[in-house]
């Protein structure tokens, strides 16, 4: 595990360590590193402790590694995966279509990687409605709302949602704004034209909504992630079927049949 020592990295452990199927044998996280596992997660890290680098992973026989870092940190984490034939579940935000070029040609031979850019099996089903509602809509928009900590914008899960959309119904009705008052106030445009707004605030976790309408009509798709606890049954999802998908899988849908 890449990124033990952090909220979500140790939520990430504990998921694993309480699963019957799975065992946790290695923790990384140089910003953490000595610190006894327990402390985190309780006993089911028993002897655990949080190491500096990945070749803990390798002393420990690990044979699937989950990243929740940053981009910058899993790009040298994922390069390290391939080389040393591990495979790969990362939930790391941030990364671009160029770094996942990069994960297609590396991930090869054997070793293979899941990226998703939400783990609540919710969000994923939220960015499947929305795909199947999008041909019968003129007008959509995007609001993302996560923690106040988050440090990109828009997230992930929003950028996917938007694409996905424009590739179920490439044609939208333009945006008719012309007096923007307050810069950046009509959010910012994919290359479709939908519209993604972000909102930063204390005491959220993640949150999206999308909308959509047309003629004397509108429908929202929201979902909800109340709890880091929220992502882990996705990411056990990802675990356990990483190595019967070969190369890259972005998304959970391929995992879960939709």
């Amino acid at each position: 595990m890449f990124g033990a020592g952090g909220r979500m990295g140790s939520t990430v452990c504990r998921a694993i360590a309480d699963d019957p199927d799975l065992e946790l044998v290695a923790a990384v996280d140089p910003h953490h590193m000595g610190i006894d596992l327990r402390q985190l997660i309780g006993e089911g890290a028993a002897g655990i402790q949080i190491a500096g680098d990945a070749h803990a992973l390798s002393r420990a026989g690990a044979q699937v590694a989950v990243d929740f870092t940053a981009a910058p940190a899993a790009r040298q984490n994922l390069s390290w995966c391939a080389e040393n034939k591990v495979h790969a579940v990362v939930g790391t935000t941030g990364l671009t279509e160029d770094d996942l070029a990069s994960l297609r040609k590396s991930f090869v031979d054997g070793v293979n990687c899941v990226v998703a850019p939400n783990f609540a099996i919710g969000a994923v089903l939220m960015m499947r409605f929305a795909e199947l509602a999008a041909p019968w809509f003129e007008t959509a928009e995007v609001i993302e709302l996560h923690h106040d900590g988050k440090i990109d914008a828009p997230s992930g899960t929003a950028m996917l949602t938007a694409e996905r959309m424009a590739v179920a119904s490439p044609d939208w009705a333009p945006d008719h704004t012309t007096d923007e008052v307050l810069a950046g106030a009509r959010g910012g445009s994919t290359p479709s034209g939908i519209r993604v707004h972000s909102v930063r605030l204390r005491g959220l976790v993640a949150h999206q909504e999308v909308l959509l309408g047309t003629t004397g009509q509108s429908l929202s798709i929201r979902h909800d992630s109340y709890d880091r606890v929220s992502f882990m049954p996705g990411v056990l999802v990802a675990v356990k079927a990483v190595a019967d998908h070969p190369g890259l899988t972005v998304g959970l849908d391929t995992l879960l049949g939709l």
